[in-house]
């Protein structure tokens, strides 16, 4: 298990650029496997959730070509129909988050797919309800593999999927990825609404587009697409990262520097940059840059009636869940208090734990809330040993590392790099003083 060493206290200056995003990758490259011609993909971030999911298209019979560092294409006409229904495939889906999203893809090409189980962050429950729920709308059906202990999706023999129009029970972002992917190799048109329309889906939808599906409603939680009985190859280029974005942003105020957050694709951002300056942090637009100025003092603001402000999360164009662990710590060092609100998430929040121990001002109220005390960086946070339980709360910790006096360790670091490219080499190239120990 990798160490971080990080010697807190200092600022930081010049310019850092996110990487593509790790959400939308993950969504495209499963839809790679709805035809077998080739799509090409590039700004695709090298981080070990995006190479494990390569690493499992490949095991499946996807030849997959690296033009560039970020740029690769994928080509998934000879597919293991015997490995893809194996034990050794349900058991390699069982690790591995985003092998959720290869389910719709190859239930609407082969007429069945094994659904295990995933892995990923240890967050709490993550329901796949509305998946199996959208999948079965479309005429899959689901028995329970005891052995396999997963999930198979089924359509009967001779027949295919059909659409139809669908109420979803959430905004699930990878269930309406995994039944927009489905529906596109559906027969009829399928209607989904209460659907998730984050950025992310909208530019599955534009890819999917490209391959010649029929969609309609990108940008809205009503999408229509209209299913054909074949797809074609296209090209595509991802996102920057909106969660590195917003962890920049954070970073910045947290070590009061001045930082350029380059090409951050900002007419995507939604509502994450007005987050951020609810936390009193005067970031500034430029072309498609943000500049974030050093200050010394950034006050929380309050409610209208002068009421401790509520910062929480909801379905986009609501504030991401994956951005509110960076602006708990950002609080801690503001002036004023805020109630940090995480819905979604039952476990989020525990990592508050380590902050308090750093000396963060936070009172945990429920698995869902958490009151923090700004403490205007008169008492700044001490260092501190800690674990990274997930992606969010390990980078948060970071942070936290690098506002922090003297030096301190985060283990298990392997949840960083899930999802943050060559995270230490990047910061350091800015001022950070991060050393990674290989236990």
């Amino acid at each position: 298990m990798s160490t971080f060493i990080i010697e807190g206290g200092h600022r930081l200056t010049g310019a850092i650029e996110p990487k593509g995003a790790k959400n939308e990758a993950l969504q495209v490259i499963s839809a790679s496997i709805l035809t077998e011609e080739e799509i090409r993909i590039s700004n695709i971030p090298d981080i070990l959730d995006i190479r494990n999911l390569i690493d499992l298209l490949i095991s499946m019979g996807v030849t997959v070509t690296r033009h560039a560092k970020d740029e690769y294409s994928f080509k998934a006409d000879h597919i293991d129909t015997d490995y893809i229904f194996s034990d050794e495939f349900v058991k390699k889906c069982a690790r591995l988050r985003g092998s959720v999203l290869v389910v719709g893809p190859l239930l609407a090409r082969f007429g069945k797919a094994y659904f295990a189980q995933p892995g990923g962050d240890k967050i709490g429950r993550r329901k796949i309800d509305t998946h199996i729920s959208g999948l079965e709308a479309l005429g899959a059906s689901t028995t329970y593999d005891e052995r396999k202990q997963a999930y198979l999706l089924s359509v009967p023999e001779g027949r295919h999927l059909t659409g139809r129009y669908m109420l979803l029970d959430e905004a699930s972002v990878t269930g309406t990825a995994n039944i927009i992917m489905a529906a596109a190799l559906s027969e009829g048109e399928t209607t989904i609404y209460n659907a998730a329309c984050e950025p992310y889906i909208q530019q599955l939808c534009r890819m999917l587009q490209a391959m010649g599906a029929g969609i309609d409603g990108l940008g809205s939680n009503l999408l229509r697409i209209s299913g054909r009985s074949s797809l074609h190859g296209a090209t595509h280029r991802i996102l920057p990262d909106m969660i590195e974005v917003g962890s920049f942003i954070g970073m910045a105020a947290l070590t009061r520097s001045e930082l350029t957050i380059k090409n951050v694709a900002y007419p995507e951002l939604g509502i994450i940059p007005d987050s951020f300056k609810r936390l009193g942090i005067a970031l500034e637009r430029r072309n498609d840059d943000i500049f974030v100025p050093a200050q010394e003092h950034y006050e929380i603001e309050t409610a209208l009636d002068g009421s401790i402000m509520t910062i929480a999360d909801a379905p986009w164009p609501g504030l991401t869940p994956d951005l509110l662990s960076v602006m708990l710590v950002v609080a801690t060092q503001c002036r004023g208090s805020v109630l940090i609100h995480q819905k979604m998430f039952e476990s989020r929040l525990f990592f508050v734990d380590r902050l308090i121990d750093m000396g963060a001002q936070i009172m945990l109220c429920d698995p869902h809330r958490a009151v923090v005390i700004g403490l205007d960086h008169k008492s700044p946070l001490r260092a501190n040993r800690m674990l990274s339980p997930d992606i969010r709360a390990g980078i948060a910790m970071l942070l936290a590392a690098m506002s922090a006096k003297g030096t301190s360790e985060i283990g298990n670091i392997d949840q960083i790099d899930r999802g943050y490219e060559e995270i230490e080499q990047r910061l350091n190239a800015i001022g950070a003083k991060i050393i990674r120990h290989e236990n």
